[in-house]
């Protein structure tokens, strides 16, 4: 009979994987586990889909994929037998015709166990009951003579599965994540485990993966908690690491006595911390050069070159200022000292030639007509392909620069300010993005590629904001006070709520449905927007998905009717609020 253990070292590997690079996944795999071997470890645990990727969305469903994955797992397996530590690793798996989100212990040179995840999320960001079949109540896996339960991810958002494995002889609970970031998730998660340690009565390895991964990033944040709920370990936010975890059987409990305990960013500052990785590994996994963006003396685009810089590097990163007959001298200075001050490339292309030469061409077309908003929006479409043509000739993608707040309402010309590939603030209100903004001039993450100190000016933070379409404008000719403006949409967007009961918060009726009326309209235009970083709980994009043809108003086909927005333009119901 085996003697069963009195001590476990656990190396915990908290990885940024790349979606689709099996390769470069059990390359990263094999790295972790020389290194684990050095600090004495038995085992090394990764995270969910590891060899994949996560999430691999419809990809997973190739069978050239799952090959790829099976054979990296089998190549792994097969070197464990040189004695060193056991793996414990997630990948797609096909049995008996069915596709499951798998976990597998690789040890003695063999693939010993595979667990299947039982709880497929279909919510918000998550779609795996899409792609993936749900497996069987698990049993514990033996791993070095331990008894060690994996409920894998979503496993125990719920009490079935840890129940089971508790009930079934686990020792230790060893849970694999690809949990997304948003804002507060931390103390959600923490909350789960440390409700599935009171029931099972068992400690709880809670190991979340890092990066970006498109509109995602998942911030790590790994952590241990004892079988008395006490935290054991805290691993970073953001940032890769493996460290080794040491475990003692005390009483006839596992207990873990020695590993690290880091202090994690929480509000503003991990929300910055989230923009950074996830606009570094959008460049950096689609191998662009760098960036490029138009800095315009506004606070929008100063954010995205302070994250762009601080995620890059200063040497990557090019600004252009693209000013015309509106532009301010304001902004002018501005924008030369933000590019100063972070160390950036900074170009001034003016855009008069380009305007008057479209509305030249169209003047033709135009002629007795009366300028208006027409007008406005070709000085947007003029910087925008300015701006994608520097991208085409030397490769850097185009940073997209609006905020949420823009987005929601329409306030932002497709095919001009919304040109680009990829936009860090894509999730942030107004509000947000002057917080974010004076954050940033008195801190910076850590790993962090930009100068210290003040690098957006002062003066940016407190000029009313504007569009510099027309003379003396101001963003709230249009829209509400922003604070009134991004209060509304947090009601209308992340929570849903009824026009009335936003009513009754103190808003002004007649502002709150005009808000309403806004957000539906610009459906159209959020559909052709890029992807950015998500950092509330529900981003435009993978977590609210609402159809673009739209009658329903929060008063019914009444209120619809009347509203003067969609009164018929030439025969057709017209397709826009703002086009600013």
């Amino acid at each position: 009979m085996t003697a069963t253990p009195d001590s476990f070292r656990l190396a915990l590997a908290q990885l940024n994987p790349t979606v689709g690079d099996v390769a470069g996944n059990l390359d990263k795999a094999r790295k972790a586990r020389v290194s684990a071997a050095r600090l004495g470890a038995d085992a090394v645990f990764f995270s969910e889909l590891f060899l994949a990727g996560y999430p691999p969305e419809d990809l997973v469903l190739k069978p050239a994929f799952q090959d790829a994955c099976r054979k990296a797992c089998e190549d792994l397996a097969r070197e464990t037998a040189d004695g060193g530590p056991a793996v414990l690793i997630g990948l797609p798996w096909v049995e008996n015709g069915l596709l499951y989100n798998a976990f597998a212990v690789l040890d003695g040179g063999v693939i010993a166990s595979v667990r299947f995840k039982v709880d497929l999320p279909n919510y918000g960001v998550f779609d795996e009951k899409r792609v993936f079949a749900a497996g069987p109540l698990p049993g514990p896996v033996v791993v070095r003579g331990i008894r060690v339960g994996i409920p894998i991810c979503e496993d125990i958002w719920g009490e079935e599965v840890v129940e089971c494995l508790a009930e079934t002889g686990g020792e230790i609970l060893l849970v694999p994540n690809g949990s997304p970031y948003w804002r507060d998730k931390t103390e959600e998660r923490l909350n789960i485990a440390v409700a599935r340690v009171a029931e099972s009565g068992l400690p709880l390895v809670y190991l979340n993966q890092v990066g970006g991964q498109d509109e995602l990033v998942f911030d790590g944040a790994s952590f241990v908690l004892n079988a008395d709920s006490s935290l054991a370990c805290q691993l970073p936010a953001f940032r890769e690491t493996v460290v080794l975890t040491e475990w003692a059987r005390e009483q006839g409990r596992w207990r873990c006595v020695t590993a690290p305990k880091v202090t994690v960013e929480e509000g503003d500052e991990a929300d910055y911390a989230a923009c950074v990785l996830g606009l570094r590994d959008y460049v950096e996994k689609n191998r662009f050069p760098g960036v490029v963006l138009g800095l315009s003396g506004g606070v929008d685009s100063a954010l995205c070159a302070a994250i762009a810089v601080d995620a890059l590097g200063a040497e990557r990163v090019h600004c252009v200022m693209l000013p015309y007959r509106y532009t301010s001298n304001e902004s002018l200075s501005d924008a030369a000292g933000c590019a100063e001050a972070l160390g950036v490339r900074y170009d001034i292309v003016p855009i008069a030639e380009a305007v008057e030469g479209l509305e030249s061409v169209l003047k033709p077309l135009f002629d007795g007509r009366a300028r208006d908003i027409t007008e406005e929006n070709m000085q947007s479409r003029a910087r925008g392909t300015i701006l994608m043509s520097i991208s085409n000739k030397f490769g850097p993608m185009v940073v997209t620069t609006g905020n949420k707040s823009e987005m929601s309402a329409g306030y932002a010309t497709l095919y001009g300010d919304m040109n680009g590939g990829f936009n860090p603030i894509k999730d942030l209100y107004k509000t947000e993005v002057y917080r974010l903004s004076a954050l940033r001039n008195r801190w910076k993450p850590q790993g962090a590629l930009g100068p210290d100190g003040t690098v957006i000016p002062q003066n940016i933070l407190v000029k009313a904001p504007t569009a510099e379409l027309r003379e003396n404008q101001k963003d709230q000719d249009s829209l509400p006070p922003y604070d009134v403006l991004d209060d509304i949409l947090a009601c209308l967007v992340e929570k849903e709520m009824r026009v009335s009961d936003v009513v009754a918060r103190g808003h002004d009726p007649d502002t709150v449905k005009k808000v309403e009326r806004l957000l539906y309209l610009a459906e159209y235009k959020r559909r052709q927007a890029a992807p950015g970083v998500k950092v509330t709980k529900k981003n435009f994009g993978r977590d609210r998905r609402y159809p673009i043809v739209n009658r329903f108003r929060d008063g019914g086909e009444e209120a619809f009717r009347a509203d003067p927005a969609l009164a018929p333009k030439n025969g057709a119901m017209s397709s826009d609020a703002f086009d600013l």
